[in-house]
């Protein structure tokens, strides 16, 4: 009788099950639809061990899944699936296209302020169009670098052209695709809340810049339509544009093109920090409170929007919240404590993004 020679799905089994044993302590292993699945104990330092697990696997083309069955930890290795490079040369065109779109938004807004701090509609649409980019852009390429340190794949930013003024902004804003999960709970948090707060921070400093060049001026007859600003836009122009007191007619504020920009800017930040779908605000909070508890959050999001008056911003969040977030390979260790006193600081911006209930 002869002993039959180990298959090589046998042997590569063995192989995993041996590394997984390096990392964790394994008190059941099988084979489950055709998936190597491990039951772990979990340690002190288990999110650590996943890390060192997802790197030694990588090389291998496979990755590591750890997920909660009731009252035990399943970790299955699967094959990494494959990426589909980016054609680059579409991020360039729909950049180029976005500066001219955002170039003519700024033209018309800039009309009429000759003599009032733009000599020429040409130098307030570029002024227009570095401002509402530079928005845009630092937003995504924080994502890019927080992808590129936690290993996640992600594309350059799209940036998004729209119909110009009168008629739109000229943008729709930018996006970069994600194209494999992040490894845990830190990393996914931490690319939802990168984007928001340097993007918040450089649409600060814009709309301070803009605040100061624009200017009031009184009317018998208020022009139509109005633009309902965010608190922290308010709070600047208190401070550094006090309008006139005891007016004989109607307190009209001409906001610079540089000022809309920042108008824009809060008002795009508020929408990605609502906690739907693929949204920074939706990966921020998978990773601080989970699926159901995001879920929860997303509805009341999604109410708090209609009750601003924000009906086209809670659509969007609607539509979005019916996509189920696929969250982290390491579903299972826990989000640091840095990192939920940071998300403190979401709720602030959104806060500071949202336009008073008047």
């Amino acid at each position: 009788m002869t002993q039959s020679e180990p298959q090589p799905q046998d042997t590569q089994f063995e192989q995993l099950r041996s590394m997984v044993e390096s990392e964790f302590t394994v008190e059941e292993s099988l084979m489950e639809y055709n998936t190597p699945t491990f039951y772990v104990k979990l340690q002190p330092d288990s999110k650590q061990a996943f890390l060192r697990l997802y790197k030694r696997l990588d090389p291998l083309g496979l990755i590591p899944v750890l997920r909660k069955r009731e009252d035990k930890n399943a970790l299955q290795i699967i094959t990494k699936p494959p990426v589909k490079p980016s054609n680059k040369r579409i991020n360039l065109a729909l950049f180029l296209a976005t500066i001219a779109t955002t170039t003519i938004t700024g033209y018309v807004l800039s009309t009429g302020w000759e003599g009032k701090g733009i000599p020429d509609p040409l130098i307030g649409a570029l002024m227009f169009t570095v401002a509402i980019m530079a928005i845009f852009g630092t937003h995504e390429m924080a994502h890019k670098l927080t992808s590129r340190k936690h290993k996640i794949e992600a594309s350059y930013p799209y940036f998004i052209p729209g119909p110009p003024a009168p008629f739109g902004i000229g943008t729709f804003g930018a996006v970069i695709q994600q194209k494999s999960l992040a490894p845990n709970k830190d990393a996914l948090f931490d690319l939802g809340i990168s984007g928001p707060v340097i993007g918040f921070i450089v649409t600060a400093l814009v709309a301070i810049i803009g605040v100061q060049m624009s200017y009031y001026t009184i009317e018998v007859k208020p022009p139509p339509g109005t633009m309902q600003m965010s608190l922290l836009l308010e709070f600047l122009f208190v401070m550094l544009q006090q309008p006139p007191s005891n007016p004989s007619g109607h307190v009209i504020l001409w906001m610079h093109p540089v000022a809309v920009a920042g108008w824009v800017g809060m008002l795009v930040t508020m929408l990605n920090l609502t906690p739907a779908g693929m949204l920074d605000g939706g990966h921020a909070a998978r990773g601080l409170l989970g699926q159901t508890a995001r879920n929860i959050l997303s509805f009341i999001a999604i109410l708090l929007l209609l009750f601003l008056g924000y009906w086209p911003m809670a659509v969007i969040a609607f539509l979005l919240s019916q996509q189920t977030h696929p969250g982290p390979l390491d579903d299972v260790s826990k989000l640091s404590t840095s990192r939920k006193l940071a998300a403190i600081a979401l709720i602030i911006i959104y806060i500071l993004c949202a336009a008073p209930i008047l």
